[in-house]
């Protein structure tokens, strides 16, 4: 799991050995070292609140950083209270690969995995 490095306290979403590979991957294939895995959550979706994943080289002062190896990821302030003790895996099977979250905060989500409340 990752190592948090937020200096307040809060622990970031942890990432899976798996994820953290396939994040690495796609990492060397954006070429840039700069870039951290930013995870957000926003209003939206159809429960309420929808996650957010991009790669992103801007930070603010407030962004809260934990790594697994190589792999960076960066939560800003306010979706740190909603992913706290959430977890990043990701998954490469036959009924499709990506990424999914597993989020003990979430009291309900929607059937495409990326929305809850």
């Amino acid at each position: 799991m990752s190592t948090t490095e937020t200096g307040i306290g809060i622990d970031l979403i942890g990432i899976t050995d798996t994820a953290a590979k396939k994040v690495a991957e796609l990492l060397t294939m954006e070429g840039n070292p700069e870039l951290a895995l930013r995870i957000a959550v926003r209003p939206g979706g159809c429960s309420g609140y929808s996650y957010e994943m991009f790669f992103d080289s801007e930070f603010a002062h407030d962004d809260l950083r934990s790594s697994n190896g190589a792999v960076s990821v960066v939560v800003d302030a306010e979706s740190a209270t909603l992913l706290r003790g959430a977890s990043l895996d990701y998954k490469d099977g036959l009924q499709g690969a990506g990424f999914s979250i597993n989020n003990p905060n979430a009291q309900r989500s929607c059937g495409c995995g990326q929305s809850f409340s």
